[in-house]
């Protein structure tokens, strides 16, 4: 499993590719992304290990806004896998870390 909090912390350090954290990049697109946007296209780009894409994604929003939404996206991904278990979402979420058995 990928250090989600190591890979965030990483793209929202200053000096990254001269990006400063929380300024937005000039995107091409008109539509503006909202931290749910940029949440899920840098856990998405993360997975497959697609910097330019987590570079991208984390200059839609601030840190903290990236931050919030990838801790939201991590609770309501456990939710919805513990349902779709049967379990508790504590089970699920220590199952993912790698604590089960601890």
């Amino acid at each position: 499993m990928t250090d989600m909090f190591g890979i965030l912390r990483r793209a929202v350090t200053p000096g990254r590719k001269g990006v400063r954290p929380g300024s937005p990049t000039t995107a091409p697109e008109r539509r503006q992304h909202n931290l749910f946007d940029a949440a899920a296209t840098f856990v998405a780009a993360s997975v497959e290990d697609d910097q330019d894409r987590m570079d991208e994604a984390s200059g839609w929003v601030s840190p903290e806004a990236l931050s919030f939404g990838v801790g939201e996206l991590a609770q309501r991904a456990v939710l919805a896998l513990a349902r779709e278990r049967g379990e508790s979402p504590e089970g699920v979420a220590r199952t993912l870390l790698g604590l089960a058995d601890e």
